[in-house]
């Protein structure tokens, strides 16, 4: 039976996003692409299809982790003030909901203490995620007028990134909602997100 080219193309997304989830909750190195094409509800035969290694496979889904995270910035700040934005992805980030979303949430964290094992496409891929991510946040803050927006865009994203990696780390789960909630607020203190600041910028 021959397919035209967009069920070929919703098929490699389907593919794209197990593996996504795979390989946050398990580790890239320990995604088996036997599994995941089985999760797509597809035979291991058909993975040549779509893909010329698991290599390959890796670095496509990691770039489709990170269109996510894209289309999740932008539900959170489109539509609203550049403050009410920002206080939106904060919310978001340093969630418990997001803390416990390990095969949905931000590739960053999932994938940092990974990178150094990763192959080059992959690496490129997780590089080019994290400064798009970065210059999102440089737009987010030189909307809001901040001094050197670009060198506190990486500070931020470093913020985010390790208070949520220190909220998974930590078993106990009421310590772990401090430190979200902690991080929560002292982020948004240092970046003047507070409700007058905000019914100023709104």
């Amino acid at each position: 039976m021959r397919y035209d080219a967009d069920h070929k193309l919703k098929t490699r997304q389907r593919v794209l996003k197990e593996a996504g989830r795979a390989i946050r909750e398990e580790g890239p190195e320990r995604v088996a692409v036997a599994a995941i094409m089985a999760k797509a509800g597809l035979t291991h035969g058909g993975f040549y299809a779509h893909f010329k290694s698991k290599d390959e496979l890796i670095a496509a889904a990691i770039g489709e982790m990170f269109e996510d995270a894209r289309g999740r910035f932008a539900r959170s700040t489109e539509g609203y003030s550049p403050a009410q934005g920002m206080v939106r992805y904060i919310d978001f980030y340093l969630s418990a909901l997001h803390r416990d979303a390990r095969g949905t949430g931000c590739p960053i964290t999932a994938l940092a203490a990974d990178l150094p094992r990763l192959e080059g496409a992959a690496r490129d891929q997780y590089g080019k995620g994290v400064a798009r991510l970065t210059d999102r946040l440089v737009g987010q803050l030189t909307l809001l007028g901040r001094d050197d927006p670009a060198g506190l865009a990486h500070s931020v994203v470093a913020e985010l990134v390790g208070a949520l990696s220190l909220a998974r780390a930590t078993p106990d789960t009421d310590q772990s909602d401090r430190i979200l909630a902690a991080s929560r607020a002292a982020l948004k203190q240092r970046l003047g997100l507070l409700p007058d600041a905000m019914e100023h910028q709104s």
